[in-house]
């Protein structure tokens, strides 16, 4: 059987990690496919000077529209990252009647609804394993290993960056701003690391995997999205000393009113799995009705590992080239007319638990103050932690932990606890999930 043809978009981290396991792997490949892979066709800034494939056997260009136009190439790998160009290139290679591959979750999450259309009606296949946690198959798993269920919600750690500083924050004491600057300079964050420590990353994966388990359409800008670059090291060691562990979490729930679609720091009891993984790990637990928690680990990023994801994703591609479109997986899990309009709540209308931070003025009724505000709101706490006054300080730090309650509510509590007399500055809210 003559082999397929791909062409490569992008020779850089992934792109580089690709050629190099489809050629390192090739025979374990054919084994498995039973015909051969080829990359015929790469496009790259600077490609003359790359030495991962032989110009030999490979049309090298620098015009990314020279391979989704080549008539020969038969997959197109869109792994050159960012909206613009790269929706450009994927929509001319599906007008061209060519699969396409992409590790891009700003792509997908952002025009996946347009591209997945296109696809559609050209009855080519899209894939984006690599889009989401990186080598965890996690799409494949909710897409086909869970479609016999109900998936109730999702909770991720699904930004390598900001789960490492997390870590470091949790581990040394050192503050963000010092913990951001080494994961600068190991290579885990950007120069401008705002996509990552701000959760916009993260807003993209998650907006990919509630379409998976909830048949709804990408809704990226519905998501509510909070980052990690207030969190204190006096926040980490409070909730460690709580039980807790603060990991930066997207989370997609299915509510009676509709769609929770949140992305933010979260204390997560010590004892989950979750608040086990840590540096640059991902991990993602699905919850649903028939099976009960499921849990991805796994490196969510880097050359091979996403590269991983990337050449499976030809794999399947290519198996699924002669199948007839009926019987192929939905690229989005569900049949495109089955897709449900779920309203997504705002953030105001969730329900969850909270850890709240508040300087308190060290005297005698300021913590029955505070518990009246919350009795007359009917909010439960759980715990309450008051640190000793610092020799000198006329103010003590004072810690609760609430139960479940819808946050409009809380809202309204923080503003009159605020407006207290014994209390100073602003109440600092970090939400709690228990995952069980």
């Amino acid at each position: 059987m003559e082999a397929v043809k791909i062409g490569l978009l992008g020779l850089g981290t992934v792109g580089g990690g690709t050629a190099t396991v489809l050629l390192r792997n090739a025979e374990e490949i054919q084994r498995r496919l039973g015909r051969g892979i080829e990359v015929s066709h790469v496009a790259g800034l600077g490609i003359a000077q790359q030495s991962i494939v032989d110009p030999a056997k490979v049309k090298l260009t620098e015009d990314a529209f020279e391979v989704v136009n080549d008539p020969e190439v038969q997959i197109v790998v869109e792994l050159i990252g960012g909206y613009t160009l790269a929706k450009d290139l994927v929509l001319k290679a599906i007008e061209n009647g060519k699969h396409v591959v992409t590790a891009n979750k700003a792509l997908i999450a952002t025009h996946g609804s347009e591209i997945m259309k296109a696809a559609a009606a050209k009855g080519v296949m899209v894939s984006y394993e690599a889009a989401v946690a990186g080598g965890i198959p996690i799409i494949k798993a909710m897409r086909e290993g869970l479609a016999g269920n109900r998936i109730q919600w999702v909770a991720g750690i699904i930004n390598g960056t900001g789960n490492f500083i997390l870590t470091e924050m949790r581990d040394r004491g050192s503050d963000f701003n010092d913990v951001l600057k080494e994961a600068q300079r190991l290579g885990y964050a950007e120069a401008d690391p705002t996509f990552d420590v701000e959760g916009v990353d993260a807003a993209h994966k998650l907006t990919i995997l509630a379409s998976l388990a909830f048949g709804i359409d990408l809704q990226f800008d519905k998501i509510y999205t909070e980052g990690i670059s207030k969190i204190t090291t006096e926040d980490v060691n409070y909730a460690a000393e709580l039980g807790y562990s603060i990991k930066h979490l997207g989370i997609a729930l299915k509510a009676e009113e509709g769609i929770e679609l949140r992305v933010h720091p979260t204390l997560i009891p010590e004892k989950r799995l979750l608040a086990n993984v840590d540096g640059v790990m991902n991990a993602v637990l699905v919850y649903a009705d028939a099976v009960g928690p499921t849990l991805y680990y796994g490196a969510g990023a880097g050359a091979e590992p996403t590269a991983s994801a990337v050449v499976a994703d030809i794999i399947d591609t290519i198996r699924g080239m002669n199948v007839p479109v009926e019987q192929k997986v939905p690229l989005l899990g569900f049949q495109p007319e089955a897709m449900r309009n779920i309203p997504i709540l705002p953030i105001e209308a969730t329900f969850t638990s909270f850890y709240l931070r508040m300087n308190a003025e060290d005297k005698p009724g300021v913590l029955a103050e505070v518990s009246e505000v919350f009795a007359d709101h009917k909010i439960s706490l759980e715990a309450v932690l008051q640190k000793e006054a610092v020799k000198g300080e006329s103010w003590v730090k004072l810690v609760l932990l609430s139960q479940q309650v819808r946050e409009e509510k809380m809202n309204v509590a923080i503003k009159e606890i605020e407006a207290l007399s014994a209390i100073k500055g602003e109440v600092v809210r970090i939400r709690m999930e228990r995952l069980g």
